[in-house]
């Protein structure tokens, strides 16, 4: 059995000598942990189209990758 299996057959075990309120209030707080993770990935999403459209049309000026570190390292001499 591997440690991961060990840890959450631990927690597993705890969790259930909370008692039936405890445990739903910690359900919750498992599951607000997981529609976190799925904002912060639809926020990334909505940045990277907006993004994209300013590259798009113009509003953004790119440029290549080795100009970009040659500034940083300028920057940082």
């Amino acid at each position: 059995m591997s440690t991961m299996e060990n840890q959450l057959e631990l927690l597993e075990a705890e969790a259930l000598k909370l008692s039936a309120a405890e445990r739903a209030a910690f359900a919750q707080l498992l599951l607000a942990s997981l529609d976190e993770d799925a904002e912060i990935e639809d926020a990334w999403a909505l940045e990277t189209e907006r993004r994209m459209a300013e590259i798009e049309n113009g509003t953004t000026q790119v440029i290549p990758l080795a100009d970009a570190l040659a500034q940083v390292r300028a920057v940082l001499t």
